[in-house]
């Protein structure tokens, strides 16, 4: 055992930690498993789209730790805060939108090669992408029928489904800061909006947080269309393997804001 790899504490020996270790990469590196074969393995496609699609759930589990934090800054009054995680989300819903590049470098020949292998394996399906949608206030009780029931999947996403939004979280937030939020608002809501146009008037500070939502709101709907416009130039109109109606679907879901408040206001400030 290299000494340089250990370490002794009160008489017990035990490996230093490491990159590899810190990181878990050998069981990271050992999650790519692709299931096309062939007399020369794999296809060669089949790897790059289980890596961005495993990226892409990594990446929602931080979207989904940082809008809590969010969540958690509002509940504090703590603008600085919020607008910082705010900024770092919409870093990350660009790296989201350029994983898309690297996914059109597989054409459609090259994804129907693997394809049947997804069985009714489908991204309607992902767990993680839906529960970011319900912390924004998209919600879509089809959702949860699409995790197996009684799994932890669909036990968390019924929980997202009907935890405070980050919407209701920036309300609080606002009420904190002495304006007054009407009990019980409707998305969208007319009362809300016309205390949305005293912050943009007199509260400057409430005003910026504001306006990091409607980015982080544009950032989804930008990523969304990419994905649509991705699906589209592979499958073309063929429905998705989920069963789903492919990109008529995706379509369906495209310029639904998560604040639509914030959007009625454009044009009465």
């Amino acid at each position: 055992m290299c000494l340089a790899a250990t370490r002794t504490i009160v008489g017990v020996t035990r490996r230093a930690v490491t990159y590899a270790s810190y990181l878990k990469v050998p069981e990271l590196l050992a999650l790519q498993q692709e299931r096309s074969s062939g007399p020369d393995g794999p296809e060669h496609d089949e790897l790059l789209f289980i890596v961005i699609h495993q990226v892409y759930e990594l990446w929602f589990k931080q979207l989904r730790h940082e809008l809590a934090e969010v969540q958690r800054a509002f509940d504090r009054a703590d603008t600085d805060l919020a607008l910082h995680l705010l900024n770092r989300i919409l870093k990350i819903l660009k790296t989201l939108v350029a994983q898309v590049d690297v996914l059109e470098t597989m054409t459609p020949l090259q994804f129907l090669s693997f394809r049947d292998r997804l069985e009714s394996a489908s991204g309607f399906q992902s767990a993680g992408f839906r529960e970011v949608e319900a912390m924004l206030g998209l919600r879509d009780p089809a959702a949860v029928h699409a995790q197996p029931e009684g799994s932890a999947s669909r036990q968390s996403l019924e929980a997202a489904q009907v935890a405070p939004s980050i919407w209701t979280s920036y309300l609080g937030y606002l009420a904190q800061r002495g304006h007054a939020i009407p009990p019980d608002p409707d998305v969208p809501d007319e009362r809300v909006q016309v205390v949305l146009i005293a912050v943009y008037h007199g509260d400057p500070n409430a005003a910026l947080v504001a306006e990091r939502l409607v980015d982080l709101d544009e950032g989804v709907q930008e990523w969304r269309y990419r994905h649509v416009k991705m699906v589209e130039r592979t499958i073309g109109t063929k429905h998705g393997t989920g069963g789903s109606s492919g990109v008529e679907y995706l379509r369906a879901t495209l310029f639904r804001p998560a604040f639509p408040d914030l959007w009625e206001i454009r044009s009465r400030l």
